[in-house]
């Protein structure tokens, strides 16, 4: 069962595997260990080492989380670790502008242009972030018809199985910066 759940999802932690399985977190890492299936973090740097597109649109560092998988105008999907850095110190829930950010960069970093630009966004939060929680943002490329340069993206975050976030972003895709009126660059 531990390997079918890692395989159908390998950004599930040890702790959200003992919930599943009700088991010990020593029981979990024991049989990972045994099975020769790394820990989070390994899995997370085996899946971000493989061949999969570069993005364009923005530099790599200016990207809020970590891209663990790119499919050029297709799909990506990114990990942002929520740090004491990203929350508010009395409630140790994630600052908003975070959470948008993360699905703001994605957004623009799937888009398979030099220059790509947010033109606007939809979005809705559906519950806090918590500091330690890690959020998974998923973005999929729909195209706009009628709308020559530009792209729909919507991007969907979630901890775990549960949704945290979800936006509607349009992204302006144009390799000619003089015909981009009120974008902004992310």
């Amino acid at each position: 069962m531990l390997v079918k759940i890692i395989e159908e999802n390998p950004f599930v932690t040890d702790q959200e595997l003992t919930r599943q399985l009700k088991v010990s977190i020593q029981t979990i890492r024991l049989d990972r260990m045994e099975l020769a299936i790394p820990e989070l973090r390994e899995r997370l740097k085996m899946m971000a080492e493989r061949s999969y597109d570069q993005v364009r649109s923005l530099p790599l560092h200016e990207v809020i989380g970590d891209i663990v998988d790119l499919q050029l105008d297709r799909s990506g999907i990114s990990i942002f670790e929520i740090r004491p850095e990203h929350v508010f110190s009395r409630t140790k829930i994630a600052r908003g502008h975070h959470i948008f950010a993360q699905a703001n960069s994605l957004a623009v970093a799937v888009i398979n242009e030099e220059i790509a630009l947010t033109a606007s966004a939809d979005i809705r939060f559906i519950r806090s972030v918590h500091l330690e929680e890690k959020c998974i943002a998923k973005a999929y490329v729909r195209s706009i018809s009628g709308q020559k340069g530009k792209a729909k993206v919507e991007v969907f975050s979630y901890v775990g199985e549960e949704m945290v976030f979800q936006g509607n972003f349009i992204i302006y895709r144009t390799k000619n910066e003089s015909n981009i009126e009120g974008g902004n660059e992310e």
